[in-house]
């Protein structure tokens, strides 16, 4: 029986200089920078509340005719929704149940001309450190770009 004979392993080439290649770039979503709101002027942010669900898209088709439920809130693009939910309470009473989750979505045009709902995050109407939430997430890390936000309001008793 013949030997099989083993040859000394190759050393390993240096590591590569640079940047790592994009295929092995940890994705990471950048956190998007506080706003100086001193210096810094708002954004009129227009929010369409409902309970129950979402306007639809075809609500929001006819430019003048969008739902009547708006309230206007002036904040900026570090605004997170913790805060626009505890603006929204402020105004919508459904929105103050103990059980209220209220859900956000932007409203836009799509390349088509036709309004898109899409939804970016649930709250819970009381912060519980048991059940998480995106109240922490700010516009400008959901890619706001001066759209419209729809919010529905989700109760578990009735609505």
């Amino acid at each position: 029986m013949a030997e099989v004979q083993r040859r000394p392993g190759r050393p390993l080439p240096p590591p590569p200089r640079g940047p790592p290649p994009q295929h092995a770039a940890k994705i990471t979503v950048p956190r998007f920078e506080p706003v100086d709101r001193e210096k810094t002027c708002p954004l009129l942010l227009r929010v369409f509340t409902k309970a129950g669900g979402h306007h639809t898209d075809g609500d929001f088709a006819v430019r003048g005719k969008e739902p009547k439920d708006e309230v206007q809130i002036y904040t900026w693009l570090d605004a997170t929704l913790r805060e626009l939910t505890d603006l929204v309470k402020e105004v919508a009473p459904e929105a103050r149940r103990r059980d209220a989750t209220l859900s956000f979505a932007f409203v836009y045009p799509d390349k088509r001309g036709r309004f898109v709902v899409r939804e970016v995050g649930r709250t819970f109407s009381y912060p519980n450190p048991r059940r998480h939430d995106n109240g922490s997430k700010s516009l400008g890390e959901l890619s706001f770009q001066w759209t419209t936000l729809s919010c529905t309001i989700v109760g578990g008793s009735g609505v």
